[in-house]
């Protein structure tokens, strides 16, 4: 859990600072990496907590496995799904076809092509993730302590 929350304070500065600051597409990438690590650390600290306490058998080795397993755990867990979808955007990040657009304004945006949509990441939709992560998180530290 306590790497978990590195990997979000680290994120969070990102967002709150970094990003203030510079308003470039470079930094709402590493922002979406970033989050991307601290996902993949809480599915190897759920999948590895369901192992212990018998929910599965065993773990698997690959990354497409690993969310598969996280999907038939939290199968009911809708907004624990979403966060899936957004970290299976966010693994591939860096080979997407981006756009970027009023870089150093307010209105920075990232236009991510990602499976056949056209997402645009500005400030607005990063506060988005930010809040449905922060519930992720808290779903998170409740199934470990369960």
């Amino acid at each position: 859990m306590e790497e978990i929350i590195q990997e979000k304070i680290s994120a969070d500065h990102l967002l709150y600072v970094s990003l203030k600051y510079t308003k470039t597409c470079d930094v709402i990438t590493n922002l979406l990496l970033r989050w991307s690590k601290m996902i993949e650390t809480s599915i190897e600290g759920i999948l590895e907590h369901a192992k212990k306490k018998k929910k599965i058998s065993l773990i698997s080795s690959n990354p497409i496995g690993k969310i598969e397993q996280i999907r038939k755990l939290f199968k009911k867990d809708k907004e624990f799904l979403k966060v899936i979808d957004m970290y299976e955007m966010f693994r591939k990040i860096r080979e997407l076809r981006t756009e970027r657009s009023g870089e150093f304004r307010k209105n920075v945006n990232l236009k991510v092509f990602y499976r056949g949509k056209e997402i645009n990441i500005n400030l607005e939709q990063l506060k988005i993730y930010a809040e449905v992560l922060e519930k992720f998180i808290s779903t998170t530290k409740q199934f470990l302590l369960s």
